[in-house]
């Protein structure tokens, strides 16, 4: 293949990169060593590196292309938006037509209830202002000392210090003094890891009773709130058994705990309704979103607040918070057109009544391969653990990740991303995907499969822990 044209060599701009470029969630040297992978252009479903190499992109950049890459629509709208008004705050008694219109219209689109937003610029300052904002809600109600909550292992609200606080995630809590205080963790409703001889259903009742021994142990005058992702994305597509949500939603209920579902990957669409808490029957009280707000066009990101919450808030006087970029100009218009385009060429009720059905069906056979101890989707999520034992839904005796970063590596070298979480590899496709395409991502997910099992068997890597 001939490479892109118009852009420098690609060892020159790896040599830069690597001079200059600080990666999230990377390994330096590792990176340094190997050399990034240059991405030039997207269209559809489909990414275009340096060298000329066409590449499925199984995760919808991270989570957040939903509407797949070059919308010639979202382009025009912040075009439009940048030449009428490219920028001004909303502090001071200020707003502007944007902001205005996309609160209004995300509270027409919010799960029934939340008629109330605040804008940030991503999810991790989304769920940084939902800290301030349960702790202030129950403060203006003279109840500074309900401020504790309470969220999950393994759980991901972004990287923020507030955000990775609340995640439940180990190596995050390990840099940077994490968590900060008044934050509490909960065990996950992973039932294939941790659920043991227990049936889906009794596990996700335990599960789900977790919060309410927290509760009891802290004591509820003290419980701000509960905070969970309806399906745990970064976790590895954790998708709950159906006892544990309702289960939940009646404990927040009898303690007057403010329930706060992170839907940054599972609203617009992503589980085949407009919102998580719609497929699981949750009532949530604050939900965050980003992602998916804009198709990753522009970062822009919100927490969508119930009536109750907003009310407290408001009559409180000033609150004392905000971001320079809260509601921006341009990014509340390419959010704004996302919106329209989701409506007008009805992309979730495709996804419910078409994609997410055949992902399900495809996915669902690499369930007999030989690595694969399950092969499970949620609306257009998909995950699959890998396992030297299928029957005992064993781990491998190797380190955790060992066999998920082979199966990453291989998985990119035959032009398909998918992510690992551990020995999970996971998928989460734009909304705009075809259904051929699908066939194609599960047939380069099997090719990948074949070729990582080949190579543990040569490595002697096949071997379960304990």
């Amino acid at each position: 293949m001939s490479p892109i044209p118009n852009h420098l060599p690609t060892p020159e701009l790896q040599a830069l990169d690597a001079a200059h470029h600080i990666h999230p969630f990377t390994d330096a040297a590792a990176l340094a060593a190997r050399g990034a992978r240059v991405i030039v252009r997207g269209e559809g479903v489909w990414l275009t590196d340096s060298e000329g190499r066409r590449i499925l992109d199984g995760m919808a950049g991270l989570w957040c292309v939903n509407l797949g890459y070059g919308n010639e629509r979202l382009v025009e709208a912040a075009a439009r938006q940048m030449r009428e008004l490219a920028f001004y705050n909303t502090f001071f008694q200020t707003t502007h037509p944007p902001a205005v219109a996309l609160a209004a219209k995300l509270a027409e689109v919010a799960p029934a209830g939340l008629s109330h937003v605040f804008f940030a610029n991503s999810g991790s300052e989304a769920n940084d202002t939902n800290i301030r904002l349960v702790r202030h809600f129950w403060a203006a109600q003279g109840k500074p000392e309900k401020h504790v909550l309470i969220a999950r292992k393994n759980a991901y609200h972004g990287s923020t210090m507030g955000g990775a606080s609340l995640g439940g995630m180990a190596p995050m809590h390990a840099q940077g003094g994490l968590p900060i205080p008044g934050i509490h963790h909960i065990g996950q409703p992973h039932w294939y890891s941790e659920g043991g001889e227990m049936t889906p259903e009794e596990f996700g009742r335990m599960r789900a009773r977790e919060l309410e021994q927290a509760i009891g142990e802290i004591g509820a005058d003290r419980v701000a709130a509960f905070i969970a992702e309806p399906v745990q994305g970064a976790g590895g597509v954790i998708i709950p058994p159906e006892s544990y949500w309702p289960e939940v939603q009646a404990i927040c209920d009898a303690h007057d705990i403010l329930l706060i579902a992170d839907e940054v990957v599972t609203g617009f669409g992503r589980t085949g309704e407009w919102w998580g808490s719609q497929r699981f029957g949750i009532r949530p009280d604050i939900v965050t979103t980003a992602k998916g707000l804009s198709s990753g066009y522009l970062p822009i990101g919100a927490s969508l607040i119930a009536p109750h919450v907003a009310g407290v808030i408001a009559a409180a006087g000033e609150f004392n918070h905000g971001y320079t970029y809260s509601g921006h100009p341009v990014a509340a218009a390419v959010a704004l057109e996302t919106l329209a385009i989701l409506e007008e060429e009805r992309i979730v009720e495709r996804v419910r009544a078409v994609t997410a059905p055949y992902l399900a069906q495809v996915w669902g056979r690499l369930a007999d391969h030989p690595l694969v101890g399950a092969a499970e989707t949620c609306g257009l999520m998909g995950v699959i653990a890998l396992t030297p034992d299928k029957a005992r839904r064993a781990a491998f005796a190797a380190e955790e990740g060992t066999v998920g970063l082979r199966c990453r590596e291989q998985s990119f070298a035959n032009d398909l991303v998918m992510r690992h979480v551990g020995d999970r590899m996971i998928i989460a496709p734009p909304l705009v995907i075809a259904e051929a395409e699908i066939d194609e991502l599960a047939a380069r997910a099997r090719t990948t499969l074949d070729q990582v099992l080949d190579g543990l068997t040569r490595d002697g890597l096949m071997v379960a822990k304990g």
